[in-house]
Parts: structure tokens; C-alpha cells; sequence
């Protein structure tokens, strides 16, 4: 729980991991402070739906956190006991058509996070990172000591540059900053661009899946449920670390083409698929070393892939 009486903020609160982040905290009994700014990347009504769905009477502001002089007024008026830095441009396809854009907002607004939470004496952030920055790394599982200094998309850099400044910030005002290297989330209220909606979207409409390479690629797919037990214990955690990065993965990948099979089992429909090369920036694996994130947080991933892919199936069936 909190150290100092007051909220806590939560950015990108109207998303898919925000809201659950949200919704969690204010079932343990947290003020919650959401905000975003609705970015059309995908359909505001989406978005409002996730923050509905998050329940808990939070308030939620709208507005750019790229903005200092807005952020500084929201910490101004709800005097936020900490941050739960969740909002950005996400993505890595996305990130090679608009560099800049996603430089602008992952890492301007994360320095405008760290920089306007230092000044109103908040007592700590936490920052979303990806598993994107370990690139293809030749090592496996990945490891928060391994070197992540060669990225292979715009959206992994400015993740990188994320991880740098916080480290700089604690540096220089003591302020303590968790990172987290989130691997593959899925679940309930999912990004409409990701494999998995769209896969179960299509498959249960009898359309076509295309399928990137030779179905070999692997992902560490991390149910929701576990991610958000990580970010709040990661917040609890921080001060006594002063700065740190944590993994939050499942420890167990799960191949393309595999996905695939179980999707078809979860939905009861097999997928026509159709054949496309691998795309620019897309990493052959990714799996995540979560022993750090166990022993300091308490860590412990819970839900299977077939099991989370049926939960999100039962929430996402009424609305395909």
C-alpha cells in the first residue's frame, strides 16, 4: 500500500493493461487518479469501455502527458502519492512508419512524468518498459543484467531511452523508479491490433489469418492477470530499491504456430491461413528470466496459455 496519503496516477488508464492497473488498485482500497489522452491508434469508444469496465469510481482526466504545464496541473489539483507510468505509443510495426512520434511520446513523456512527479515530492514511479529491448539477443532466457544496447525498432529504442532516464532521474533526485520489461500481455480488453484478438476475430468469422514467417517465432505471452500482480507489488516494492528493472513474462514461450492450434481449439473453428514473410523488427523470440521479479516481488506467474486464451475468448465472444 501507499507510504504518503494521496492517490496514486495512473497514465494510459484508459487501456488494456491501465485499466486492469486501475481497476486492481481500487479494489485494494487506492485513490485512483486516471489519465489519457485517448489516442487514435484504436477506437475511443474501446477505450472508454476498458475504464468502464476497471469499475471503482476512479476519476479520469484526459490530456496529453507530453504536456508539462498540463501535468503539472494535474499533480497540482490531486496531489498523487505515486505514478504508475502506463501510457505510450505502443507497438513495433507502427513504430517504423512514425520514429519521431513515438520518440515525442514514450520519451518526452516520460521525462515530463519523472520530471513533474520529482517537483510535487511524489514518492515514487513506476514505468511500463518492453521486452522489445532485449531485441535478438542470442541468449535465452532474457535477463535484466544481459546488454540491451542494440534494438532493432523505434519503438524498442524509445523503451531503451525510457530505462536511461529513469536511471538518470533516481541519479540525480533520488526518486525511486521501477522499470518493467512487460513480455507479450494478453487477455480481456487486449489491443484490437494484437495476434491474439485478431486472430480469435477472424477465426470465428471464417476469415483468413496471415501468419508472419514460418511459424517458428516464439513469444513469452504473459496473461493480464499476472502482469497487473506484478506492477502493483513492483510499486510497493521500488523504494526499497531506489531503481530498478524488473522482468514481468511467464517464463514459457509459446511458438507461432502454436498459438495458432490453440487458438482454433479455444474458438472450435480451424483458421485458413495465408503466408507472409517475416516483418522489419519483429524479434524471433522472446522469454523472459523472471528470477529476479520472484525473489524481490514476490512474482509468480499463474495462469497457463490455453487457460488465458479461454478467459479472454469468454470476454471477447459477445462482441466479435
Amino acid at each position: 500500500m501507499s507510504t504518503r496519503n494521496g492517490p496514486i496516477l495512473v497514465t494510459g488508464a484508459a487501456g488494456f493493461i491501465g485499466s486492469h492497473v486501475a481497476g486492481a488498485l481500487a479494489r485494494r482500497g487506492e485513490r485512483v487518479i486516471g489519465l489519457d489522452n485517448f489516442d487514435p491508434f484504436y477506437s475511443r469508444v474501446l477505450k472508454e469501455a476498458n475504464w468502464s469496465e476497471a469499475g471503482g469510481g476512479a476519476v479520469l482526466v484526459e490530456g496529453d502527458f507530453t504536456d508539462g504545464l498540463f501535468v503539472r496541473r494535474v499533480f497540482e489539483t490531486y496531489k498523487p502519492a505515486g505514478v504508475i507510468h502506463l501510457g505510450a505509443k505502443a507497438g513495433v510495426r507502427p513504430s517504423l512508419a512514425d520514429p519521431a512520434g513515438y520518440m515525442h511520446a514514450n520519451v518526452t513523456g516520460t521525462a515530463t512524468v519523472l520530471s513533474e512527479a520529482s517537483r510535487a515530492g511524489a514518492s515514487r514511479v513506476v514505468v511500463a518498459s518492453s521486452s522489445s529491448v532485449y531485441g535478438n539477443s542470442p541468449t535465452s532466457p532474457f535477463s535484466e543484467t544481459q546488454d540491451v544496447s542494440r534494438p532493432i525498432s523505434p519503438y524498442a529504442a524509445s523503451k531503451l531511452a525510457c530505462e536511461a532516464l529513469g536511471h538518470a532521474h533516481h541519479a540525480a533526485t533520488g526518486l525511486p523508479v521501477a522499470m518493467l520489461r512487460f513480455f507479450t500481455v494478453y487477455g480481456p480488453r487486449q489491443r484490437p491490433d494484437l495476434a491474439i484478438v485478431s486472430f480469435m476475430r477472424r477465426i470465428a468469422k471464417g476469415e483468413p489469418i496471415t501468419l508472419f514467417g514460418d511459424g517458428s517465432t516464439s513469444r513469452d505471452y504473459t496473461f493480464i492477470d499476472d502482469i497487473v500482480a506484478g506492477v502493483l507489488a513492483s510499486y510497493d516494492s521500488i523504494p526499497r530499491h531506489g531503481f530498478r528493472v524488473w522482468n514481468l513474462g511467464n517464463n514459457r514461450p509459446v511458438s507461432l504456430a502454436e498459438v495458432v492450434g490453440a487458438i482454433e481449439r479455444t474458438v472450435g473453428r480451424s483458421a485458413e491461413v495465408q503466408r507472409a514473410p517475416m516483418q522489419t523488427g519483429d524479434v524471433e523470440r522472446t522469454c523472459a528470466d523472471i528470477e529476479r521479479s520472484r525473489a524481490e516481488l514476490g512474482y509468480a506467474p499463474r495462469t497457463g496459455f490455453e487457460d488465458g486464451l479461454a478467459r479472454q475468448w469468454e470476454w471477447l465472444r459477445p462482441r466479435v
